[in-house]
């Protein structure tokens, strides 16, 4: 077994879409970002990647990648997955934290939870993710950015390598 952690911080900008988990959220303001930003994809992406030590994100999907301009990060976890794939790996579970002001994402969770889930082959039961606001506090608190936080469990597969 192995574990992994995984962070990621965005700009909070005008005019563009709040994507956290695979879930489009009603809000003028989005992450900055080369793919569609998706700041809580990302840090499992990197919980993941780190716990198998594949690298992260940034080495794996370069945003110098014209190929990736505005790719969902979804579909990134699903590459994720086929790379712990290769390498014999299995996702036993996923603890995720976003940090975010506003909007409160709370009735969210659930559909996030699907989503992450069925990208990584896995029962929603395995995913957790949880929020919190910056409590007025910080560039979190201001507005000025949002960031999550995944921790990642994956374990060798009987057939694996």
């Amino acid at each position: 077994m192995r574990v992994g952690f995984g962070y990621d911080v965005h700009r909070m900008v005008e005019g563009r879409r709040l994507i956290l988990g695979g879930v489009e959220i009603e809000n003028p303001r989005g992450p900055e970002g080369h793919s569609d930003a998706d700041l809580l994809c990302h840090a499992v992406a990197e919980a993941l990647l780190g716990a198998a030590a594949l690298g992260n994100i940034g080495t794996r999907f370069p945003d110098s990648d014209p190929a990736l301009k505005n790719i969902s990060s979804i579909l990134l976890l699903t590459r994720v997955k086929s790379l712990l794939d290769n390498e014999g790996y299995q996702v036993v579970n996923v603890d995720s934290t976003v940090n975010i002001e506003t909007p409160r994402i709370s009735t969210h969770i659930p559909e996030m939870r699907g989503k992450i889930a069925s990208a990584l082959g896995v029962e929603a039961g395995r995913i957790s993710v949880k929020a919190t606001s910056g409590e007025a506090m910080g560039f979190i608190g201001r507005g000025e950015g949002a960031a999550a936080y995944a921790v990642a469990l994956i374990e060798r597969g009987k057939t694996g390598s």
